[in-house]
């Protein structure tokens, strides 16, 4: 089990996040929550902030018309939404992300819809160029509040070991 917090000072303790290397096992699944509900405004900013010009997205009257009937939210919101859902317990203390494969959007998400992610250990080694560190791949999938998987990936995380993250060396962390 990870520890959320450390121990900063007689009887004073200091909330944490993310794992070590070491608390990386192959096999493990962390669910992450809370889950979010994602909102006509969600997509609508994310679809702009990105130009991405797809009415799909953000016209309803062009959507209606579609096989789906309504907007689609953009599957890049989607991507960040599980990768960030996936921080606190994956990758906050991550030195890099080093990259993603394998990213696939099987099923549609709408305005409505509440997300949930889970991520699901695949692989650990040490890395062979930096000392104190490791690489550790894992599954996210996201699914939908009807348990339909909406998207998945694969991602690569440089992990430092216990004791060389960047919080053991600024004070106030």
């Amino acid at each position: 089990m990870v520890q959320n917090w450390k121990e900063v000072g007689p009887n004073r303790y200091r909330e944490t996040f993310g794992r070590y290397f070491e608390d990386f096992n192959v096999g493990d699944v962390y669910e992450h929550r809370p889950g979010k509900t994602v909102t006509e405004y969600d997509n609508h900013l994310f679809t702009l902030l990105t130009l991405n010009t797809h009415p799909m997205h953000f016209d309803t009257e062009f959507a209606k018309a579609s096989e789906f009937k309504q907007n689609l939210v953009v599957s890049p919101y989607t991507l960040a939404l599980l990768i960030g859902m996936s921080v606190t317990d994956v990758s906050q203390k991550a030195i890099a992300n080093l990259g993603m494969d394998e990213v696939k959007f099987s099923a549609p998400v709408f305005h409505g819809d509440t997300i949930y992610g889970e991520s699901e250990v695949l692989a650990k080694r040490a890395s062979e160029k930096r000392p104190n560190q490791g690489i550790v791949t894992i599954r996210t999938i996201g699914k939908n509040q009807n348990g339909i998987t909406v998207c998945s990936f694969k991602r690569n995380m440089l992990i430092p070991f216990r004791g060389h993250a960047v919080e053991d060396r600024v004070e106030n962390y």
